[in-house]
């Protein structure tokens, strides 16, 4: 039996938040470990619960009381690099999906989306470490583009083919094991693989890597859309 996908939640708002919890604690595969009203309440409990009660996902509302979800994100991204972060907003604002890719949340999610918007995110996140909808794909392009920044790769050698190969299809949102198969590779190659693209381009997660795909032009932002689409 697989494990199930442990999630802390977070939103000052209870209606919204107890709605949450209803749907996903019929889910066989999630438990919510944990209910936060605010930032600070959340981080308090991330300090006090021992490495086997900490969550694989918390989703997060951004406005909240005493830390916000942005300012919490920061501290949680540091803090606690191997808890995915799923941000929950009414907004729907480019600014608002960029700031918070940028901080390190995993996914966006607006809080219109549908029951089955929010289970897929929770399971790609789960799966992949990362989940990004055609509509924050674009986000992060355009907030690439309209940013100015680039990175110049002086040496032809700097990724070589094998990892250029592996940085395409995490951009197309393939897990490690579904990269292995297809590359006939063993998953901890491809995770190895995926470690050494961290550090080379000096990317913090899988957000990074995105953006220097973009910005080094070795993905097809259309082509990546279609295959996430699929």
């Amino acid at each position: 039996m697989n494990e199930k996908i442990k999630i802390f939640l977070a939103d000052d708002e209870e209606l919204f938040r107890k709605g949450i919890y209803f749907l996903l604690n019929r889910e066989e595969n999630i438990e919510i470990l944990f209910e936060a009203s605010n930032g600070k309440e959340l981080i308090d409990k991330l300090k006090e619960s021992t490495q086997e009660n900490l969550p694989d996902i918390i989703m997060m509302d951004l406005k909240m009381p005493l830390t916000n979800g942005v300012e919490a994100t920061k501290i949680i991204h540091k803090d606690f690099p191997q808890i995915r972060i799923i941000a929950l907003t009414s907004y729907n604002t480019k600014s608002f999906i960029a700031n918070m890719i940028n901080v390190g949340a995993a996914s966006y999610l607006v809080k219109s989306s549908t029951p089955h918007d929010m289970l897929k995110t929770i399971n790609e996140v789960a799966k992949k470490g990362f989940y990004y909808s055609e509509s924050v794909m674009e986000v992060i392009h355009q907030d690439v583009l309209s940013s100015g920044s680039s990175r110049t790769i002086l040496d032809d050698d700097f990724l070589t083919l094998r990892e250029k190969e592996i940085l395409e299809l995490i951009c197309k949102q393939y897990s490690s094991t579904e990269i292995a198969d297809m590359m006939c590779l063993s998953t901890r190659t491809v995770d190895g693989h995926r470690n050494n693209l961290l550090l080379k381009t000096n990317s913090k997660n899988m957000a990074g890597l995105v953006i220097f795909a973009i910005q080094n032009k070795i993905i097809n932002l259309e082509d990546s859309n279609n295959d996430i689409e699929s």
